[in-house]
């Protein structure tokens, strides 16, 4: 079934005009192991000092500062005009040099620390860490709009299911047809995403119409939902035939860290042209009718040779 694709557009535009007041409160450091610490009854966490009162991110060096010593960071320096939010002071170029040598003292949690992650990192390796993260929430798998969803896995299934209202189905195999009454409209046109439960774990097939180059093709694929390690623990299979002719695909699902269309320009799945895929369709080959089986299997290891052996999901 041919879905109609949509975008959810989200923004954030802007600086808010209201004074921003922090105080500075340095008294309330302590050192411990070399390392600064924070005494729990702080009214200001040295987290809340390098905190950007713009846009409430950690600051990286250059951290800046006005004459009366306000701090932001250097991406809100150039958004607020060179004027110092707090005071409305000119900023000028002064480096907060006492700010960040505290920051090389630091070590702070995961800020994914909510959901599972349990490391602790100096300040300054802390971001490079959080953008590789295992447990960051994952992008919404849905193709053919911007969704600006994340989350983890949990969430993203009953999103899928009740915003997307993408079918889903239990088993490690498949049996799919595709119709279209007319081939010709495949201009990047996204046309369906079924979520499977096989495993315990969840994959997203997908199918549809684009333009490679200038000729219409149409690919089928599956994404994994969880980690590009994990990924690797299963394989699946495409077929599509008819006529005493057939395709046949193997692979390894690709994760959902990779974007649907980082995969799909890399041509990782099963990719039918016009004319052949007008061929399995039969008749006038005026309508597209595809039927496209599948199969997930999970990987084990082979306890004489350490060889991966395929254990298939009836």
């Amino acid at each position: 079934m041919e879905r109609d694709s949509f975008e959810c557009v989200s923004s954030l535009d802007g600086i808010y005009e209201e004074e921003i007041h922090q105080h500075l409160q340095f008294s309330s450091l302590v050192k411990s192991q070399n390392n600064v610490v924070v005494q729990e009854n702080s009214p200001t966490s040295v987290h809340e000092l390098l905190e950007c009162p713009v846009c409430t991110n950690s600051m990286y060096p250059p951290i800046h500062q006005c004459h009366n010593g306000h701090t932001l960071c250097s991406t809100c320096k150039t958004r607020v005009q060179n004027r110092c939010p707090t005071c409305r002071q000119e900023l000028g170029d002064i480096r907060c040099l006492a700010l960040e040598k505290v920051a090389e003292s630091l070590e702070l949690p995961c800020k994914y620390d909510f959901l599972g992650c349990i490391e602790i990192f100096p300040y300054y390796s802390k971001l490079k860490h959080e953008a590789q993260c295992n447990f960051r929430p994952y992008n919404c798998p849905y193709a053919g709009s911007e969704c600006p969803a994340v989350g983890d896995i949990p969430f993203l299934i009953t999103h899928l299911r009740d915003d997307h209202k993408v079918d889903m189905h239990s088993g490690c195999t498949f049996n799919h047809r595709y119709v279209k009454s007319n081939p010709r409209e495949v201009e990047n046109a996204t046309w369906m995403l079924t979520v499977f439960n096989c495993f315990g774990q969840y994959f997203c097939l997908h199918f549809e119409a684009f333009l490679l180059g200038a000729a219409p093709v149409y690919m089928a694929f599956l994404r994994f939902m969880g980690d590009e390690t994990e990924s690797r623990n299963y394989s699946y299979s495409l077929e599509v035939g008819a006529n005493g002719r057939k395709l046949i695909w193997e692979g390894t699902p690709r994760s959902i860290r990779d974007s649907h269309r980082k995969v799909r320009d890399s041509h990782d799945g099963l990719i039918i042209q016009r004319n052949m895929a007008l061929f399995f369709s039969g008749g006038e080959r005026k309508e597209l009718k595809l039927r496209i089986t599948g199969r997930i299997c999970k990987e084990q290891q082979n306890p004489d040779g350490g060889v991966c052996i395929p254990n298939v999901c009836s």
